[in-house]
């Protein structure tokens, strides 16, 4: 099964990070903080705020059989052709054992579960077993507007499995609110479109956040795993092909932590694009800080920034002098923000009503 038909066609390079196998490649005005960007809806803002007590889901799924369906794959089937939006489904505690599509077709839909650490979707399919890594998503959600709130996404396969992703989202104007991507390498793939995390939990080892969406993770804690022996970690691997392509990977206000070293990025695509500020980076980073891909592959046009971070391994002293290397200005980094990222406009993660930063501060 694959999970995003034609994605293939942008799994053309191979990965030559030490230990890491080969591989190809995947392919496309400031409110107040506790408000998200324009384009969440007033009601799935209150759904945000919201805990199991005090929302009437459309589905529960729950283990121990109090619910409609056990597990996550029967209530995403049952749901009807005449469904209405958002459509919540509440997924008590439990570790689910399964592999879950959200298909195209289901726009609205919304996991939310009792925490991040007590309600968790798991999977362990891997590179090394067979799998293309577009097969191995423990979770990927195709439609848009897709919400999850209290949820944790995990794929066990540990580093000797090579590329295994926990979550893969290609869900326009999508929110994670206070969720949890556990793996090793390729954990979150926000692949494509106009994505939103905030105060989530995301650790891995290579690549662990790679994709070519408008990324925003905003209030995150971003764990380095332990990798193999002769592996190297790597935080972001972001895959802009064009020098007018609007994504990147934006990290603001987070922290990079534990205490194995890693470099903060490389680039997947020439066009590469990553920016961390304000963020809080432990004494975890190699001093060259970022990492070539394939000998200078994207060195020129790659555009990486770091701004007013904080921290031990926030010390650009050592750093590489790539041309694409940049020093930014206030005035660069605010073009980062969500209400000057997001174009079009910020009211869908405002509607979300979710803590959120729209500016600088």
């Amino acid at each position: 099964m694959a999970v995003i038909e034609g994605w293939t066609k942008l799994l053309e390079k191979t990965n030559p990070v030490p230990g890491a196998a080969h591989r190809r490649l995947l392919g496309g005005g400031a409110s107040n903080k506790n408000d998200f960007p324009e384009w969440v809806s007033p009601t799935q803002r209150k759904l945000l705020q919201a805990t199991p007590s005090n929302i009437k889901p459309d589905i529960v799924v729950a283990q121990d059989g109090s619910g409609q369906f056990k597990t996550v794959n029967e209530a995403i089937k049952s749901i009807g052709p005449n469904y209405k939006t958002p459509f919540v489904i509440y997924i008590k505690a439990g570790v689910y054992n399964e592999q879950v599509i959200v298909p195209n077709a289901l726009s609205g839909i919304m996991f939310i579960g009792d925490g991040p650490t007590k309600t968790k979707i798991t999977g362990n399919k891997n590179y090394k077993e067979g799998y293309h890594t577009q097969d191995t998503p423990t979770v990927a959600i195709m439609a848009p507007g897709f919400m999850a709130k209290d949820m944790g996404f995990e794929n066990t396969a540990g580093p000797e499995g090579f590329q295994a992703v926990a979550f893969l989202s290609q869900s326009d104007y999508s929110v994670y609110y206070n969720c949890q991507f556990d793996g090793y390498q390729d954990t979150l793939c926000p692949l494509a479109y106009r994505q939103f995390y905030r105060d989530c939990v995301i650790s891995g080892t290579i690549d662990f956040i790679f994709g070519v969406a408008r990324t925003v993770i905003q209030g995150g804690t971003l764990v380095v795993r332990k990798p193999m022996d002769n592996q190297q970690n790597v935080v972001t691997a972001e895959g802009r092909q064009d020098p007018n392509g609007v994504s990147a990977i934006v990290i603001m206000n987070s922290h990079i932590t534990n205490q194995f070293p890693t470099y903060l990025g490389r680039p997947w695509k020439n066009f590469s694009r990553t920016v961390i500020m304000h963020t809080v980076i432990d004494d975890i980073i190699t001093p060259a800080g970022w990492v070539p891909w394939d000998a200078r592959w994207g060195l020129d046009t790659l555009y990486y920034a770091e701004f007013e971070n904080t921290g031990p391994g926030s010390n650009t002293q050592g750093r590489v002098t790539w041309p694409g290397i940049k020093h930014i200005t206030p005035q660069e980094a605010e073009q980062f923000t969500p209400v000057k990222f997001y174009a079009e406009g910020d009211s869908w993660i405002k509607d979300a009503n979710v803590p959120y930063t729209a500016g600088m501060s």
